[in-house]
């Protein structure tokens, strides 16, 4: 997958993933969610859609996306000229991709005392065994990234800021301009983010032209998103003004007991259909692959390079998941 660039990921990943609901449901209107860098390539296939005049999603929401790159927060500290440079020779040393350990050990750097020295100390000098926790099964679970994506996205994104400015960067041949995505869109960040900070979630909210809710969520870039309301947990801030300084709309927001998520789960109930109907996988227009969750979760990243023939069998779509 070392070539596959940002156009392959939107062909191939959100505007195919499009047509394969359709396919699947028969349905053509959809509510889009897109987290992290997720988030980030859905503005840009919002940008791409309104371009080519495709109207086929009804609302967007955005998990602690960035859109908007001015204010990077800490992770600038990683990222200037010549980290970006030495970081593309890593990639092409390593065959054509970037180690998931390594953007692990960069977001891990950002909260050392916690992330790093709490386990040394804990765990190596103490010899006591780590508190069963289950989010840091979803942080061990890192992610390679292709070289041409992954360059891609450095440069334009966080160095050259490009997907905020109109026709600041194309996709397939397509100047993308988010300010043309004129659907009802709803940004979630969270306080404690120390990936992408709630004030740079703030200005991309703001560049979208239609109908915007933001609000303002407890914890960090997981544990604040993933805080079903069940438990109760932390609380969250709304407003339905979005002034220009994000201090001012934090001055005048009100704080909320819980979770976000049931704030959001009225705002999306506005843009739906209605109940769906449950449905039999594999009567609509795709037929069933096998059970999930799939067998691809069994293949072990380390074990790409053994040449095992179980490997070579998968398919093209599964293989692409070692990376």
């Amino acid at each position: 997958m070392a070539g596959k660039n940002f156009d392959y990921y939107l062909a191939e990943g959100t505007l195919a993933a499009m047509d394969a609901i359709e396919q699947a449901t028969g349905e053509k209107d959809l509510n889009v969610i897109g987290y992290c860098l997720g988030g980030t390539l859905v503005a840009a296939t919002l940008g791409y859609l309104a371009a080519k005049k495709i109207d086929r999603v009804a609302s967007c929401t955005f998990f602690v996306s960035f859109v908007d790159f001015a204010e990077a927060g800490e992770l600038e500290v990683f990222i200037d000229e010549q980290q970006v440079a030495a970081i593309e020779k890593r990639m092409a040393e390593h065959g054509g991709y970037l180690e998931g350990s390594e953007m692990a050990n960069t977001f891990n750097m950002l909260r050392s005392n916690d992330l790093i020295w709490s386990f040394v100390v804990n765990n190596y000098l103490m010899g006591k065994s780590p508190f069963p926790f289950d989010l840091l099964y979803w942080n061990s679970d890192s992610t390679r990234m292709p070289a041409a994506m992954h360059s891609f996205y450095l440069r334009n994104m966080y160095l050259k800021n490009l997907l905020r400015e109109p026709g600041g960067i194309s996709l397939n041949g397509v100047p993308i301009d988010v300010s043309k995505a004129d659907m009802p869109v709803y940004f979630v960040s969270t306080v404690e983010d120390h990936i992408v900070p709630w004030r740079s979630v703030y200005a991309g909210a703001k560049l979208f032209r239609g109908p915007r809710r933001f609000i303002l969520g407890g914890s960090g870039h997981i544990a604040g998103v993933v805080n079903a309301p069940a438990a109760n947990k932390y609380h969250y801030w709304t407003n339905d003004k979005l002034p220009p300084d994000p201090e001012v709309w934090l001055k005048n927001a009100e704080q909320h007991p819980g979770s976000w998520w049931t704030d959001w789960g009225r705002w999306v109930a506005t843009h739906g259909g209605g109940k769906v109907p449950a449905r039999v996988p594999g009567k609509g227009g795709l037929k069933v692959i096998e059970d999930a969750p799939g067998s691809y979760v069994r293949m072990r990243g380390d074990a790409a390079k053994s040449g095992k023939p179980e490997l070579r069998r998968r398919r093209g779509v599964q293989k692409a998941t070692s990376n």
